[in-house]
């Protein structure tokens, strides 16, 4: 993994074998912990995707992949557990089929490269619930 800072956006570029959640958390050890994910690009494999039913319990389904990384959105937070990244994401298979929702887990392939906009560290966290779901709070806000 690397990384440049050029204000308060970061450029990371993520390594074969590196998965994408313990990568993106990592910054946080550079004082990065919290942050919007604009957009993340590349090639990845052994996939685990999903998407959050209506009772609040998270559905997956694994790729094993490689698959071609399309699209990434989300955020870095902290979380009750440290570093919490909240990502989804929209992928191709090698016949063109595209696959979407949310991203549990993907270990990069070839390359993976990921924007993010730093937010000040007391702008928001994340809170466990009666359910699968860890939800996003706005500190200082009630």
């Amino acid at each position: 993994m690397e990384f440049s800072r050029i204000g308060d956006d970061v450029l990371l570029r993520l390594d074969p074998g590196e998965e994408i959640h313990q990568s993106i958390q990592s910054l946080s050890e550079h004082g990065i912990d919290c942050a919007v994910i604009t957009s993340g690009i590349g090639r990845v494999r052994n996939i685990q995707m999903g998407y959050l039913d209506s009772d609040g319990n998270y559905q997956t389904l694994v790729h094993e992949g490689p698959m071609e990384l399309l699209s990434t959105q989300g955020n870095l937070a902290p979380g009750p557990d440290g570093p919490f990244t909240h990502l989804h994401t929209l992928m191709s298979d090698n016949g063109h089929l595209v696959h979407g929702g949310h991203l549990y887990h993907a270990t990069i392939h070839i390359v993976a490269e990921i924007h993010l906009r730093v937010l000040n560290s007391n702008a928001m966290k994340r809170e466990k619930t009666n359910t699968d779901f860890v939800a996003l709070k706005f500190c200082g806000m009630e």
